[in-house]
């Protein structure tokens, strides 16, 4: 359910309300604190719903993210599941302006209950999705718009019973091996990571590419064994820097591996303020490769 799911607006849902009909595929109204609700309530009931949102419009539903899908089967002491998947796009460096450019993942790793997930490939974004539709718990999976146009490698079948592409939470890939700088890469920064690190290698430095792929739960072994190997760390992030999914990474690196660090840690995120309208300053705003480069090259400094 969503708004325009069954014309399919942003794509994803093409063709599925001629597939399944319309009792399967329904349009709501501009009212996401209602939708969000009626979704939570028919997981609660045996249903497995998917709703399409843009993360720009999650805070009119807040109440009922944070207060209903976060708590509900804490508070009901575990009599019920909430198998709920809110497909959370997020549509930034394009000229949306501040209204519509949001990247709110890593407020939701600050409320227990919630499952986060920030594909940044597209064999991920498939199998990812796949394992939150079969979790019992609320997900909210974050698709980063800037990634919408990547093509690679997506296979049809896995090794999972059934036969299914299933990717595993809390379980990172390690897209590139690396001895001297680790760069954890959140969502679409996955992608100027390995572009990064496949220029620096002309330049005699090896950097392993992490991507965590789901915040809650976080592979805190897979970053803090490569931290141990290569002895660096940049974290790059499309959030804004304070409070971010990088700040928490880099904290539980500082807490659980600091004796494994050579250099300081170095944060890319993106800049402290709203999104601007001109595409002139909103791209200064963001992670870019050569950010990542230079934070690279700091660290080993």
């Amino acid at each position: 359910m969503g708004e325009d799911v069954r014309a399919s607006v942003y794509g994803a849902a093409a063709n599925l309300s001629k597939e399944f009909g319309p009792d399967r595929v329904i349009d709501t109204p501009l009212s996401e604190n209602g939708f969000f609700g009626a979704a939570i309530g028919a997981s609660a009931v045996g249903m497995r719903p998917i709703v399409e949102t843009l993360t720009s419009f999650m805070w009119v539903g807040m109440d009922q993210l944070v207060s209903q899908a976060a708590k509900m089967r804490y508070m009901f002491g575990g009599q019920v599941n909430l198998p709920v998947v809110f497909r959370c796009v997020m549509y930034y460096g394009g000229g949306s302006a501040a209204h519509h450019s949001d990247r709110s993942y890593p407020i939701y790793m600050n409320i227990g209950g919630l499952k986060v997930v920030v594909p940044g490939t597209p064999r991920d974004a498939k199998g990812l999705l796949k394992t939150a539709i079969r979790d019992d718990d609320p997900v909210l999976f974050f698709e980063d718009g800037t990634l919408l146009g990547t093509r690679g490698e997506v296979p049809e079948n896995g090794d999972m019973p059934g036969g299914d592409h299933l990717v595993p939470f809390g379980k990172a890939a390690i897209h590139r091996q690396g001895t001297d700088c680790t760069v954890v890469a959140v969502a679409g920064a996955v992608p100027l990571a390995l572009a990064a690190a496949t220029e620096l290698e002309t330049e005699g430095v090896s950097v392993e590419v992490v991507d965590p792929r789901t915040l809650v739960p976080l592979d805190k072994q897979a970053i803090l064994e490569s931290v141990a190997k290569t002895g660096r760390l940049v974290v790059a992030d499309p959030a804004s820097k304070v409070c971010s999914a990088a700040s928490e990474i880099m904290s539980m690196v500082a807490e659980e591996g600091f004796w494994s660090l050579q250099a300081p840690m170095v944060k890319v995120a993106s800049k402290q303020v709203h999104v601007p309208y001109t595409p002139a300053l909103e791209k200064l705003m963001y992670p870019t490769k050569d950010d990542i480069k230079a934070a690279i090259k700091k660290t080993l400094s």
